[in-house]
């Protein structure tokens, strides 16, 4: 087993300074040279970019973003094209992963299934006083977030569905952090998944404080919407735009569906995600479909569990207090994988 951890950091103010202390810390980070090592010769192709049409893009629905990484690219003493390729999350490649999301009217928990050495161990929270609302969630390429929750209750998470046929657009990551940004209730988020462009195919999990929870299937050609309360890695509506094999995907929702009948409070449904003789919690690291990290998220009463490798007691979170003022006291949220490699945020790979 490797001992791994996300750090937490807990910012409050203008999202230029939010990326320039950020950009500070990645000064002194691994993250950086492990990202630019792991993209290596791929970068001039796959990571190709039009600066200009990235900054109206990010302008048009999230404005404030790009403050964002107008700091970080000054903190970091870095020129605005490779800032907006490293943070823009416009076009830039995206490894393949499992994931699984299961909502009840009051709560929703994934499991964060990718490869160990993509994952970048930081755990936000974030309140802008500029405009955008305050989130907490994990991130991914810096400005991205993984799944997570805003002040509103409004809680996203998103599963993976294929690359194939890819368009110009946002990847997950960064369409994660747009809905949290901007979004107030499920149904704008909708509207804006309907909206902007996706650079691949994806399902978006939404719940809010109505306890309504929908499933978006998106593709750079169509996004449709559904009310469901489980979600893997394929589609129902765009059945077109599923990969040929579909099995695994398939029976770990079973799985999910017939576990969860027997879940009786928001902590048994959370083991049925973590626990590792549930058959959900996933061990294939190497294929990058390994469970990094369980979340839970509960948007009626504002609070966040979160756990990194399995049969671990979730840490929790009261982002209602944290609004108010009371900041949180824990720097380093620590886990075991059965993987001998580290996360990005740790060491040089």
């Amino acid at each position: 087993m490797k001992q791994v951890y996300s750090d937490v950091f807990q910012y409050r103010g203008t999202h230029y300074d939010f990326g320039y202390v950020l950009g500070e810390h990645l000064r002194n980070s691994p993250i950086l040279p492990n990202r630019q090592k792991q993209w290596g010769p791929k970068k001039d192709r796959h990571f190709l970019i039009n600066q200009e049409e990235v900054k109206e893009a990010i302008k048009k629905i999230a404005p404030r973003i790009w403050d964002e990484i107008r700091g970080l690219a000054d903190a970091l003493g870095m020129n605005m094209e490779d800032a907006v390729r490293m943070f823009g999350g416009y076009y830039l490649e995206y490894g393949r992963s499992g994931c699984s999301i299961f909502t009840d009217t009051d709560y929703m928990i994934r499991n964060y299934d990718s490869h160990p050495k993509s994952y970048e161990g930081r755990y936000m929270f974030y309140q802008p006083t500029d405009g955008g609302y305050a989130v907490i969630g994990p991130s991914m390429q810096i400005t991205g977030r993984i799944d997570g929750m805003n002040e509103k209750g409004l809680v996203m998470g998103y599963n993976f569905t294929h690359r194939k046929q890819s368009g110009d657009g946002f990847i997950c990551n960064m369409i994660g952090r747009m809905i949290l940004e901007v979004c107030a209730s499920v149904e704008e988020a909708i509207a804006l998944l309907k909206e902007i462009p996706h650079r691949h195919s994806f399902s978006y999990v939404l719940l809010d404080k109505s306890g309504e929870s929908y499933v978006v299937e998106a593709s750079p050609r169509e996004v449709a919407a559904r009310k469901s309360n489980v979600c893997t890695n394929h589609f129902y509506l765009l059945d077109e735009e599923n990969r040929y094999r579909q099995e695994e995907s398939r029976r770990r929702e079973e799985t999910i569906q017939e576990q969860q009948r027997y879940a009786t409070d928001p902590y048994q449904a959370f083991k049925v995600m973590n626990a590792s003789d549930k058959d959900v919690f996933s061990y294939k690291y190497d294929a990058a479909a390994g469970t990094l990290h369980t979340a839970a998220y509960f948007p009626n009463q504002m609070k966040a569990w979160f756990a990194i490798g399995p049969d671990r007691k979730p840490v929790i979170f009261d982002f209602n207090k944290w609004l108010q003022g009371e900041n949180i006291n824990i720097k380093r949220i620590k886990g075991e994988l059965d993987y001998d490699a580290p996360f990005v945020n740790m060491a040089l790979i």
